[in-house]
């Protein structure tokens, strides 16, 4: 099942990674175990953060995904259930819909 990821970093711990020189190293590794098929970095609600796309054949991989996340910048970590447009497709709102009018 696919999930968008989203991730916010509170400043101190992330800000000390970013002066002492290892927030390059910790997000690569970070990056490499999890293996997104997408990031985007960005700023949301004034803090840094970013959102990736991630594939899990199992709930339980939500700890592995999150857990460097914690442990390495005191992140939140968000998992959100998405849609391709074929999986909407295929769940036929029109039918829906009809059933709900």
């Amino acid at each position: 099942m696919r999930f968008v990821v989203h991730v916010s970093f509170p400043p101190e711990k992330f800000n000390q990674a970013v002066l002492d020189g290892t927030v390059a190293a910790k997000m690569g590794k970070i990056l490499e175990e999890m293996k997104p098929e997408a990031a985007y970095f960005c700023s949301k609600d004034g803090k840094r953060g970013g959102f990736l796309i991630v594939n899990m054949n199992d709930v339980s991989e939500m700890a592995r995904l999150a857990e460097p996340w914690y442990l390495n910048f005191d992140a939140t970590v968000e998992f959100m259930p998405t849609m391709t447009p074929a999986d909407l497709q295929k769940a036929d709102l029109d039918s829906i819909g009809k059933k709900w009018k």
